[in-house]
């Protein structure tokens, strides 16, 4: 087999066929880079040229991922609208020349396939797709505050239809093969083993049809039969339109704007045709990829990328094999779910309540089952991953644990008890984690003989959907026992940040004021629907009072007292929340909270609150605050509080805060994060913000020193924009 090299592709010969290898040497997948076309259509050239190939497939050398995306960094290096416009018009004319080749161009797709990966085989003239579970499509740009770039937009409409891709381009959502398949964006799946083998004969076969070849975008049955009825008439179309806007805006409140401009290039496209289309893509992405919402949509991606690889600088960690987990609440059900189908851990759960047992089990089930339902697994992995959990009501098998969980009430006597008893019945190395939401670690590891194995792991609900794990790593805990819990929850596919010891630890610290604000901006005149509409709307996924509910307010009242009593009176809860626990409300939980449940399971109504609960409230004299007042109260609480970490040393670092905070927290994205607001807004125009509201409402607003370090000094804490 003769072989021709560029950097990134290798040209290798099957009889007829030119194989084109993209491999990115030293990265573990492929990305699309600067120079990437140049080389691209030097093999195309040399296909062309040579009379003895027929056609060509386009493959990935890297096991399990096809190609992943664009280069980040070349993204981050466009500095104005118009170098935006000029790299996605060279990305449209590379894949123009992919398209009219004169020789057949077969994509033959294992694994990853997302963003400008998705274009580069859109530009082909078939794609074939492995039905393995790891092979995922889509164009995820707009999770990344932009638009595909690279005629993406224009190519998929041609070959889908409008309605599939409004979803795909407006969601961002990935597809899997056989989803694919049925839209018509692959063509066939078959197993891995004969991928290159089928490619190779699909791309014979083209080579002997050019028309077909050249005009045939194999449009699925599912799109010929809605064509009719509304994406071939300007009234359908218009309704499509419509539909999409209205479902974008109620899901951003218009702070993301790469869904709309998406929306609005389809539309060029679909009503102006493909060069109208092409023009408008180009226009749009060079405006949106210097826009703030990218900008820091692309850091949170690289957050997240990084704490997921980065290794904690301790040594080998030791590896946990099995675990225990005391508890099997929906916390504690939910650690199982994903310590068994993410880990492939096997668990033993343990709860003094059969029912409890019975409950925690129905829900791993459930998660399971979804899996199936996504086709993420099949039933027979469910059965097997299932058969891993082995739910007790005693500490049967706790010695051969190596990770104990525990996740009882948030009580410290209760923990430190649970925390004794787990150490009579486990070996010398067992490690115990907590998953307290407050209460230091030290204090829990008072309940253990040998404190240095005690760790903080701190889960939120509900598990599987939410990706932060929490380390607390107490004064006494070992490394290796850090290193140990935060190889469980990478293994678990969570994000880890590892945070400091003391009452709160960074999370439940940072978003205790912002609760407690809301409490104090109801006692001063507005409304429950107003406060959480507000942050809504700022890009939070819940307001403040639909957070508190699904929490538990008797919960969020305990952390308070925790807090208070650690922190001093700056964390003290607003007085309606007292009157609140005290009239019976507990949130969703007892279906009495700021709104109202008719179960536990059900969801309230937006803007349903509980009209008898201004009856709880002493309201304070004086007109309610405004909208912008409402969200600087409550945002700005959140941004000093996670200084005040940073300076005490909670924090690790500012990149830590940021993540931990959108993650876990639910703070707006394309934000940045509390600490990349505080720089992009300014440290001096936030403290001068921050004095104002001290002087007007008390010392709760009291700048950590370290913000008033930075107002002076000028010193961002997040690199540069």
């Amino acid at each position: 087999m003769k072989t021709a090299h560029s950097e990134m592709f290798r040209l290798e010969r099957r009889d007829d066929i030119g194989l084109i290898v993209f491999d990115v040497p030293g990265a573990a997948v492929n990305t699309l880079r600067a120079g990437f076309e140049v080389e691209l259509s030097a093999l195309l050239d040399g296909v062309q040229a040579d009379p003895e190939l027929r056609a060509a497939v386009l493959t990935s050398g890297k096991p399990g991922s096809f190609v992943a995306g664009a280069d980040l960094d070349m993204l981050r290096q466009v500095r104005t609208i118009d170098e935006g416009v000029a790299l996605s018009r060279a990305g449209q004319r590379a894949f123009d020349r992919l398209a009219t080749s004169a020789k057949p161009l077969v994509a033959a797709i294992h694994g990853t396939c997302l963003g400008g990966g998705l274009e580069l085989t859109l530009a082909c003239s078939a794609r074939i797709a492995s039905d393995d579970p790891a092979t995922r499509l889509g164009q995820p740009e707009v999770l990344l505050g932009l638009i595909p770039g690279a005629g993406g937009t224009q190519r998929l409409l041609d070959l889908v239809g409008l309605e599939a891709a409004l979803d795909l381009v407006v969601s961002g959502r990935e597809v899997s093969a056989s989803r694919a398949c049925h839209l018509g964006l692959v063509d066939e799946v078959v197993p891995h083993a004969i991928l290159l083998d089928v490619a190779c004969e699909a791309a014979r076969r083209l080579a002997n049809v050019p028309a077909v070849r050249e005009r045939d975008r194999r449009r699925s049955l599912a799109r010929r039969l809605r064509s009719g009825l509304l994406e071939d008439t300007q009234a359908g179309r218009a309704l499509m339109f419509r539909q999409a806007e209205a479902q974008v805006r109620a899901r951003t409140h218009g702070t993301m704007p790469a869904p709309l401009r998406a929306i609005e290039v389809l539309r060029a496209g679909a009503e102006r045709g493909a060069v109208a289309g092409f023009t408008a893509e180009a226009e749009a992405f060079g405006e949106l990829v210097v826009s703030p919402q990218a900008r820091n949509l692309i850091r949170v991606f690289d957050l997240r990328q990084t704490l997921r690889r980065e290794a904690r600088n301790v040594g080998a960690a030791p590896r946990v094999g099995k675990v225990a987990i005391v508890g099997a609440g929906l916390m504690g059900a939910g650690i199982a779910a994903v310590t068994i189908g993410r880990a492939e851990l096997p668990v033993r759960l343990k709860d003094v309540d059969r029912a409890a047992l019975r409950r925690g089990m129905q829900s791993i089930c459930a998660y399971l089952d979804g899996r199936v339902q996504r086709r993420r697994i099949s039933a027979h992995e469910r059965d097997r991953l299932l058969s891993l959990v082995h739910p007790d009501t005693a500490y049967r098998g706790f010695g051969g644990v190596d990770l104990v969980i525990e996740a009882v009430v948030e009580d410290l006597s209760v923990k430190q008890q649970v925390c004794k008893e787990i150490a009579d019945v486990t070996g010398p190395d067992t490690i115990f984690a907590s998953n307290t939401s407050s209460i230091p670690i030290d204090q829990i590891a008072q309940g253990h003989p040998r404190p240095e194995l005690v760790v903080g792991m701190h889960y939120f609900s509900p598990v599987p959907r939410v990706p932060l794990l929490e380390v607390v790593e107490g004064p006494r805990t070992a490394e290796k026992v850090t290193a140990a819990a935060v190889d469980v929850g990478r293994r678990q596919h969570m994000t880890v940040v590892v945070v400091g010891d003391g009452p709160g630890f960074f999370t439940s610290r940072v978003l205790a004021p912002y609760i407690n604000e809301a409490g104090h901006l109801l006692e001063d005149g507005a409304s429950v629907a107003v406060i959480d509409q507000a942050f809504e709307q700022l890009g939070f996924p819940v307001g403040p009072f639909r957070l508190i509910d699904e929490v538990g307010i008797d919960v969020a009242t305990k952390i308070s007292r925790v807090l208070t009593d650690g922190l001093g009176e700056r964390l003290t809860a607003a007085p309606v929340m007292a009157a609140v626990v005290a009239d019976g409300r507990l949130g969703r939980k007892n279906g009495r909270g700021f709104y109202l449940y008719q179960s536990q399971h059900s969801t309230a109504e937006r803007g349903a609150a509980d009209p008898s609960i201004y009856q709880l409230v002493q309201r304070r004299p004086g007109s309610a605050p405004d909208h912008d007042e409402i969200v600087d109260r409550g945002l700005l609480t959140m941004v000093n509080e996670t200084v005040w970490t940073l300076g005490d040393g909670v924090l690790r670092s500012a990149r830590d805060g940021d993540a931990a905070a959108i993650f876990g927290l639910g703070f707006p994205p394309h934000l940045g994060g509390p600490l990349r607001y505080l720089d992009d807004r300014g440290a001096a125009a936030v403290l001068r913000r921050l004095r104002d509201f001290q002087e007007r409402l008390g010392p709760r607003f009291a700048p950590a020193p370290k913000l008033v370090e930075l107002a002076e000094s000028g010193e961002r804490l997040t690199y540069p924009a």
